[in-house]
């Protein structure tokens, strides 16, 4: 949750209003974000990054390494890279900004309850820039570390995982290939199974890193406005 009480009341009331939604609890540091989680589990929990005595990045990893079945979403007014990074390796499900209007952090928390990830335009392309700068200290230190895709996967399989890392939903992948939904659904979790990958934001960087799609064109995507 918040470490301030208004943004934390204001938040509350905008999700409780929806019919579809309940908030079944409110924190003021991550001790008791841990706590309620535990006692009392539900299906998303929003965290800052700065809570005091445990902020969200370590919430989120005590979070995962205590199965807690609730998917994550990071959300502050921090847009700087080691937060992205540090919250997608923690095993969050999204990263957004607290400007982030309230019609789309509203549709971000459907979103991440129907089990796909979101992160704000600003952070998606901080964390592509992230990648790549990743990439160029490796190559100029001559490190042998090479990225491969798992042994097992398909053509298909490969031809949905570029269409993830490019952003598209499960519908727009159905439209395009001209699938059933519970094809390209079995399809995602097949891909998830055989390369280990939390969720699709995970599936995206493995794209970036195996070569399966372009990184200037993910981040001329992340880019542009919309």
């Amino acid at each position: 949750m918040d470490d301030e009480p208004l943004f934390t009341a204001g938040l509350a009331m905008l999700l409780g209003a929806q019919a579809d939604m309940e908030v079944a609890w409110q924190a003021t540091d991550g001790h008791q974000a841990l706590w309620h989680a535990q006692t009392d589990p539900v299906d998303v929990i929003l965290l800052d990054v700065q809570m005091p005595g445990l902020d969200g990045l370590a919430t989120t990893h005590r979070l995962i390494e205590a199965g807690i079945q609730g998917r994550i979403v990071i959300l502050t007014t921090f847009d700087v890279d080691e937060y992205v990074m540090g919250a997608i390796e923690a095993g969050a499900a999204g990263f957004l900004l607290k400007n982030t209007p309230p019609e789309r952090l509203i549709e971000a928390v459907r979103t991440v309850h129907a089990g796909d990830c979101v992160i704000s335009p600003g952070p998606t392309r901080r964390l592509l820039t992230a990648v790549r700068t990743g990439w160029k200290e490796r190559a100029e230190a001559a490190s042998p570390q090479r990225w491969s895709l798992p042994p097992g996967l398909t053509e298909r399989e490969t031809e949905i995982l570029a269409l993830v890392a490019r952003g598209l939903t499960n519908q727009e992948i159905c439209d395009r290939l001209w699938l059933s939904m519970a094809t390209v659904k079995t399809h995602v979790s097949h891909l998830l199974a055989k390369t280990g990958a939390r969720d699709r934001v995970q599936l995206v960087l493995l794209a970036l890193r195996t070569g399966v799609v372009d990184l200037d064109e993910l981040l001329a995507g992340a880019a542009s406005p919309g």
